[in-house]
């Protein structure tokens, strides 16, 4: 970033302002990709305690304080801080929790039942949509706090 940088201030500095234009847009798209990925981190940690919830039928205490933070996280990266409208739309956040799932349930599947099923044994014991559809329902429900 910090090469876009110098580079932007040597585009503007020599008049040069479809290069500086294009370095900004690099720049808004490092800057968006970068919290995307942040969210999907903070996807993963959420679907991760739901599937572990719905899978063992029980919760605990950190589960559930890893699952707030996760949905606050989410909530907070999600905003733009300018505009208060959002990177990802509720279509969009659909599509990241799907694409977050499968890293999710490898890691439950380490946690759940202290390890003893695979990723594919623990998807047959949990519902994929339901669990899907809760933790879409309870980002937008953070957001909307």
């Amino acid at each position: 970033m910090v090469d876009e940088l110098d580079d932007l201030r040597d585009a503007i500095t020599s008049g040069n302002y479809a290069l500086a234009l294009e370095i900004i847009d690099e720049l808004d798209e490092m800057s968006r990709s970068d919290k995307i990925n942040k969210i999907k981190s903070y996807m993963r940690v959420l679907l991760t305690h739901l599937m572990k919830q719905d899978a063992e039928q029980r919760s605990t205490r950190l589960w559930t304080d890893s699952i707030d933070e996760a949905l606050d996280s989410i909530a907070d990266i999600n905003k733009r801080p300018k505009s208060g409208e959002y990177y990802l739309d509720d279509d969009a956040l659909a599509v990241a929790l799907e694409e977050s799932w499968r890293r999710a349930l490898r890691k439950a599947a380490r946690e759940a039942f202290e390890g003893k099923y695979e990723p594919d044994e623990l998807e047959g014991m949990i519902s994929r949509q339901a669990i899907l559809a809760n933790a879409l329902e309870r980002i937008r429900a953070t957001q909307s706090s």
